[in-house]
């Protein structure tokens, strides 16, 4: 699955689109600092989001929209198409 795969599998079960997370998640003090343990447990406890999904907006909580490039076109299971990260929801996303 796809980074951003995760990311809009997590839209679908939640109605949230990873944007409102980071607000949600910055809301409560999880920034750039917040190791993974609190946000993860956040998530779960709130969303029961499982550990895989969980990581994918740690990510974009802690990192932001960018992905390594190693992940863009690698053909691996976790390839995306790009190093950017669509945040504001599948139905607004461009298409390709």
């Amino acid at each position: 699955m796809s980074f951003q795969a995760y990311l809009d599998s997590i839209e679908t079960k939640t109605g949230l689109t990873p944007r409102q997370f980071v607000e949600q998640a910055h809301e409560r003090g999880f920034g750039p600092q917040t190791k993974a343990g609190p946000i993860l447990e956040w998530l779960k406890n709130e969303y029961d989001l499982g550990r895989g999904h969980g990581m994918a907006l740690v990510h974009v909580i802690t990192k932001g929209d960018r992905i390594d490039s190693k992940h863009v076109g690698s053909g691996s299971a976790h390839s995306d198409d790009s190093d950017r990260l669509w945040l504001d929801g599948q139905a607004t996303r461009p298409s390709a």
